[in-house]
């Protein structure tokens, strides 16, 4: 993984693609652009409450998303593409900022200098290359996200797909995620249950800078 944004940093939008447009029965609740996230405040380049990616990794969650609603799932999204300015402010809070009020909810376990080493929290993330998607699944016949045993975002073993101090239906839930979208050509992270990334995504070497926003997709 590069070790510092040069000349591989664009603002260019041209290869994204709104993912409403291309998954219709997506639901978004993009956290970062909410104060309802590990820092507790609305995160630099986040401009709307939209999920973009590029259109191959819309394309591939296209599938994933057709096969789980014929089983009663719909997806749902809490966050996609990520500006690099926004992965600079999770390092600036990570190694300069005291905060911590969000610890309870997010990190309990975990000193919050440990949270980088521990690789929570990248210093260069995939998101920023945009083939990278964060996500769960809704259950349409309760309405309600079903149970992975442990929340979006959350820090420790718990998160880990893997982790078996879970049920065993929290266990299968998400494995069934996890099939449908490796079988739909994304790759798992084992340190994340709802992190997923394209495996051939089309800018491996390229990160990304634009802001998360409809509007500048569209003057893109």
């Amino acid at each position: 993984m590069k070790t510092e944004y040069r000349n591989d940093v664009t603002m260019d939008p041209s290869g994204f693609v709104l993912l409403a447009d291309f998954v219709p029965h997506i639901i978004q609740e993009i956290r970062y652009y909410s104060t309802y996230n590990f820092i507790g405040e609305r995160i630099d380049g986040y401009e709307e409450p939209c999920a973009l990616l590029t259109r191959e990794a819309a394309r591939a969650l296209r599938a994933v998303s057709g096969e789980l609603f014929v089983q009663g799932y719909r997806l749902k999204v809490f966050d996609a593409y990520r500006p690099a300015c926004a992965v600079r402010s999770f390092v600036l809070w990570g190694l300069e900022d005291q905060d911590i009020r969000m610890k309870p909810y997010f990190y309990p376990e975990l000193d919050k200098t440990a949270l980088f080493a521990e690789g929570y929290i990248a210093k260069h993330s995939s998101h920023c290359r945009g083939s990278t998607v964060d996500l769960t699944l809704l259950d349409m016949k309760t309405g309600k996200e079903v149970d992975m045993g442990g929340p979006f975002d959350y820090f420790g073993e718990l998160s880990h797909p893997g982790f078996r101090g879970v049920t065993d239906e929290q266990y299968d839930n998400r494995m069934l995620l996890q099939r449908a979208m490796l079988r739909a050509g994304f790759a798992p992270y084992d340190c994340e249950w709802w992190h997923f990334t394209l495996k051939n995504e089309p800018y491996p070497d390229t990160y990304f800078e634009f802001p998360v926003s409809s509007a500048y997709l569209r003057r893109g």
